[in-house]
């Protein structure tokens, strides 16, 4: 340090301890807000179509809407009854009709429906939102909802044929790192492609690399002639040739950042005109209008990604949403504040104008601040006194449909041995995890589809038994648990899901004589690992995204964005694809019910338990129902 910045130093720190000090006492003096509830960890993003989790889920219900929205069918009066959630028209669309074969929707857009900056919203907003959502550099976990979609699938997977009409995007992006705005659009007709290096070949001797061999494929590319945004496919064109990496000295026109089927055409999403949204779907898909009601179907403002991009449009500063709230501000390891949005198509009928989403992750903190008056509603509270604490009247409490289990990654040796998975299974006592630690009614889990499914019988796992899961971990070629490496499990910062680990690891020493280790990450970091596949065991929920066997059982299948296992079994993707155009619900029900016997069988997941929904609930809370997902949206809620 020069002398100069030495005697300017402490006059610079006193400056900015000033500066510290007003910007702590100007969130001290921050005024109350209507409503304040603990939503149990820091968000990893409010982006519908990135965003995995219900803490983000709750918070984006409240700032985006979709199509349709998942209201309770009636508020009951008796807080601990269950109450369906139904997809109405409370949402963005004010109708909606079905064609007769079950394969087209057809939904009418709200000429009162806007975006917060107040520009009307139209059908192309959820073209645009849902292209966005199945573009591959988006790597949503949740594209796959769409495939129902006529060439959804294809788009999404960048599966290209000889024939095909394709968008070509050249590498002229305004900014390279980003998908969205995109490059120039070249369209036309693949007439071949070139494979310099195809997957398996081999390269000085070793094995290629599937990805890096495609970038090197050469697409020929009858481009057809264009004016503004029409093509004239029936003219004839001029072929060209595109790769996403282009050799030094190639004789290849353009380098392209891709080569996908032109969404325009091929993909069934199309708006008919400013109020009209039409989907054509491959099969009958009943729960369909489920999944137009659920966060990552909902439209994002094209204008705002562009401008701002990922992630930086989801600043408190940048963010245009289309729901009842907007986002006020974001305080890291505190809370978000959320403010009515006036352009909501029905804010006369918002109630609160502030709520407050707060951070945290300790259920004894959160139980004090609710005793204490400074939350309205916890959604967690510890395990040691849940007994206690269900005979209160502020607790609700309802079945739910979601299942807590344990996430195997089968690359991993011992991990990678059936028997082993088979053994760790078995050696758990679930009855006295549902008994002892969580304690509010959980049922234990067999099955990883929760009962109560109309028409759905389910295929279970193992029950518990010390001596059979002993034999075949002797079998396994491990007596004893001897020469068995330490297996680690992985959670994410809470009481409950360590009590949760600290008896597994208990279970599995004493029962099976296997050394675990337990690894605790904070939410964003545990979703990135898991991603990653950079863990041996890791707990895992689910909740179900619609009352049907399908949003438990399609996560598993080979490559699926929600597997996370690396498992995979033909057969068990067979019966899930053919589940999905099986019209004779019978017979689907019966397809499934085969997938989850092999799932259960191979076990990459052990299922723990069935939940219920437990809520504190302050009783001037009104319009607060428990229900089959434990799903409250917030802009229905009002206090007295």
């Amino acid at each position: 340090m020069n002398a100069k910045t030495r005697r300017i130093f402490p006059y610079l720190m006193l400056v900015l301890i000033l500066a510290a000090v007003g910007w702590a006492v100007s969130f001290s003096t921050l005024p109350d807000a209507d409503f304040t509830f603990n939503n149990g960890t820091e968000i990893r993003t409010v982006d519908p179509a990135k965003a995995t989790g219900s803490p983000e889920g709750r918070i984006i219900n409240a700032l985006f809407e979709g199509l349709l929205r998942n209201l309770p069918e009636e508020v009951s009066s008796d807080a601990h009854q269950a109450i369906r959630l139904e997809p109405t028209t409370g949402g963005i669309a004010e109708s909606y009709q079905i064609s007769a074969d079950g394969k087209v929707y057809t939904f009418k857009i709200r000429s009162s429906a806007r975006w917060s900056n107040e520009r009307l919203m139209t059908a192309d907003d959820f073209v645009w939102s849902w292209r966005r959502m199945l573009h591959p550099e988006t790597g949503s976990e949740y594209s796959y909802q769409l495939h129902y979609v006529v060439n959804a699938k294809k788009y999404n997977t960048a599966e290209v044929a000889v024939g095909d009409r394709v968008e070509v995007e050249l590498q002229d992006r305004r900014d390279p790192l980003q998908a969205f705005p995109r490059g120039t659009l070249r369209r036309g007709i693949l007439k071949s492609i070139k494979k310099p290096l195809a997957a398996g070949g081999k390269k000085n001797g070793k094995p290629a690399d599937p990805s890096q061999s495609k970038r090197r494929w050469i697409y020929h590319v009858e481009i057809k002639p264009t004016s503004g945004d029409q093509v004239n496919w029936d003219a004839a064109g001029q072929v060209e040739t595109f790769s996403q990496e282009v050799a030094k000295g190639s004789a290849v026109d353009h380098a392209c950042h891709q080569v996908l089927i032109d969404f325009d055409t091929t993909v069934g999403i199309r708006a008919v005109d400013d109020q009209t949204l039409v989907v054509t779907l491959n099969e009958p898909t009943p729960y369909f209008k489920n999944l137009v009601a659920f966060y990552p179907l909902y439209p994002v403002n094209r204008e705002c990604v562009e401008q701002h991009g990922t992630p930086n449009w989801t600043k408190p500063a940048n963010i245009v949403s289309n729901g009842p709230y907007r986002l006020e501000f974001r305080r890291i390891r505190d809370r978000l504040r959320l403010t009515k949005n006036p352009h909501y198509w029905d804010a006369d009928n918002v109630s609160l104008e502030t709520i407050d989403a707060l951070a945290i992750k300790s259920e004894t903190t959160s139980l004090n601040m609710y005793i204490n008056g400074q939350l309205d509603w916890s959604p967690t509270m510890p395990n040691t006194i849940m007994e206690q604490l269900r005979k209160r009247d502020d607790f609700v409490s309802s079945q739910f449909l979601a299942v807590y289990f344990y996430r195997l990654n089968v690359k991993r040796p011992p991990l990678d041995n059936v028997l082993v998975r088979r053994a760790l299974n078995l050696a758990i006592n679930k009855e006295l995890i549902c008994q002892q630690i969580v304690a509010a009614g959980q049922q234990p889990a067999r099955s990883f589809v929760p009962p109560r499914l109309a028409g759905y019988a389910g295929s279970e796992c193992g029950a518990y038994d010390v001596t059979r899961a002993r034999q075949l971990l002797s079998k396994a070629g491990y007596p004893n648990g001897e020469g068995l490496p330490k297996i680690q499990i992985l959670y994410n910062t809470s009481d409950s899901h360590r009590e949760i680990a600290e008896f597994i690891q208990q279970e599995w020493k004493e029962n099976l004589g296997i050394e675990i280790e337990l690894r605790n990450l904070e939410w964003g970091t545990f979703l990135d690992t898991l991603s990653q596949r950079d863990y041996w065991v890791s707990r895992s929920g689910w909740i179900g995204d619609y009352p049907d066997p399908n949003t438990f059982l399609d996560m598993f299948v080979t490559a699926g964005p929600n597997n996370q296992t690396n498992w995979s079994r033909a057969d068990y993707d067979a019966l899930i694809e053919s589940a999905k155009s099986e019209a004779d619900s019978v017979k689907r029900m019966q397809m499934l019910q085969q997938a989850e016997k092999i799932l259960m069988s191979e076990l990459p997941i052990i299922p723990i338990y069935f939940y219920v929904s437990t809520n504190l609930v302050k009783p001037r809370v009104k319009g607060f129902s428990g229900n089959i997902q434990d799903v409250h949206p917030l802009h229905i809620l009002r206090v007295e």
